[in-house]
C-alpha cells in the first residue's frame, strides 16, 4: 500500500508539474521545505514561474542563491489550506492582478494538495493587503490574520451568539500607554513565541477572549499583548464617524487619531469589519452571511 501511494504521489506531482508549465499559469507557489529536484524541472518551462514558500531564512537564502524567487512563512501547524493562504499573502508582491497562480502543498515530503488562484477575483481575497499601503513595520501576513479573525468573529460569534469586538494593530507602547487593563490580561506571562497571532492556537485563543469587555492589543509582528483594554472614546470635529455607529468605533477612531496603529471594529450587531487608521475609515467588509 504505501508504495502504490508514493507512486501515486509522484504521479500527481507530475501532472501538477506539467499543469504548471500550460501558458494559461502565470506563477508555480510551492508551499514545502522540499525544494522540486532537478529531474522534476528537467524539460519544463518552470524556473522563472516557480516561487518557493518555506518555512526556514537559510533555505531561502540558498534557493535565492540558486536563482528561485523564495519566500518565508512561519512554522506553525497550518491546516493546508491555511498554510496555502498564508504563502500567497507573503508571496502577494510578486502577483499582478489577474494573474493565476497554482499553489501546491501537502505534507512532508508529499505534494498531494493543488490550489488555483487568480489574483484579484477570489472571495477570500475581498481585501487586498496592499491596498491598504500600511508602512512597512506591518506584517503582510500578520495583517491578513488579523482580517480573517475579524470576519470570522463577526460570522460566527460566541457560542451562537453575536459578538463585538476592537482589535488594534501596531504603535503597542503609545496603544498601551493610552489604554488601561479592564480585566485580567489572559495573556499576560506567557513567552513571545507561544502567544502570536500567527499560531493558530492564539488565533482560536483570541476568537474565544473576544467575548471580554475592551480591546486586544497587536504587535506589529503579531504578538498579542493585551486582552480587555480600556480604550478612551470620544468625538471630536477633526474625528469622522458616521452617524449610527458606537462607542467601539469612536475609540478605534480616536486611538488612531492620536497613535500610527490601524483597528479593525467588529459590530456586533451586523458583523460588518471597519478598519480604522488616522481617525477615519479607511475599508468596511460587510458580511455576505452570518451563522448567527
Amino acid at each position: 500500500m504505501a508504495e502504490s501511494t508514493s507512486k501515486l504521489d509522484r504521479e500527481f506531482l507530475r501532472s501538477a508539474l506539467t499543469l504548471a508549465s500550460r501558458v494559461e499559469i502565470d506563477h508555480l507557489l510551492l508551499v514545502s521545505d522540499y525544494p522540486l529536484s532537478a529531474e522534476d524541472l528537467r524539460g519544463r518551462s518552470l524556473r522563472r514561474k516557480l516561487i518557493y514558500a518555506v518555512t526556514a531564512d537559510n533555505l531561502a537564502r540558498d534557493l535565492r542563491e540558486e536563482g528561485f524567487r523564495a519566500v518565508v512563512i512561519p512554522a506553525y501547524d497550518y491546516s493546508r489550506m491555511e498554510r496555502t493562504k498564508v504563502a500567497l499573502v507573503a508571496a502577494a508582491s510578486a502577483f499582478s492582478d489577474r494573474d493565476v497562480v497554482l499553489c501546491l502543498t501537502g505534507h512532508r515530503r508529499s505534494i498531494d494538495t493543488m490550489v488555483k488562484v487568480q489574483v484579484g477575483t477570489e472571495t477570500d481575497d475581498a481585501l487586498s493587503i496592499e491596498a491598504l499601503r500600511l508602512p512597512p513595520e506591518f506584517s503582510p501576513q500578520v495583517v491578513e490574520q488579523v482580517l480573517a479573525l475579524a470576519l470570522a468573529i463577526g460570522q460566527e460569534g460566541f457560542e451562537g451568539h453575536p459578538v463585538g469586538t476592537i482589535v488594534v494593530l501596531g504603535d503597542s507602547i503609545a496603544v498601551l500607554e493610552k489604554s488601561k487593563q479592564l480585566t485580567i490580561n489572559p495573556f499576560q506571562g506567557i513567552s513571545e513565541s507561544e502567544r502570536n497571532i500567527l499560531d493558530p492556537k492564539i488565533k482560536e485563543a483570541v476568537k474565544n477572549f473576544s467575548v471580554l469587555d475592551g480591546a486586544f492589543v497587536i504587535r506589529e509582528d503579531g504578538v498579542v499583548l493585551a486582552a480587555g483594554r480600556y480604550l478612551q472614546s470620544g468625538v471630536t470635529d477633526e474625528l469622522k464617524i458616521p452617524l449610527g455607529l458606537g462607542a467601539r468605533h469612536a475609540a478605534a477612531a480616536l486611538m488612531t487619531a492620536t497613535t500610527r496603529a490601524i483597528a479593525l471594529v467588529v459590530s456586533q450587531t451586523s458583523g460588518t469589519v471597519r478598519i480604522f487608521r488616522g481617525g477615519e475609515i479607511i475599508f468596511e467588509l460587510h458580511q455576505s452571511k452570518r451563522r448567527i
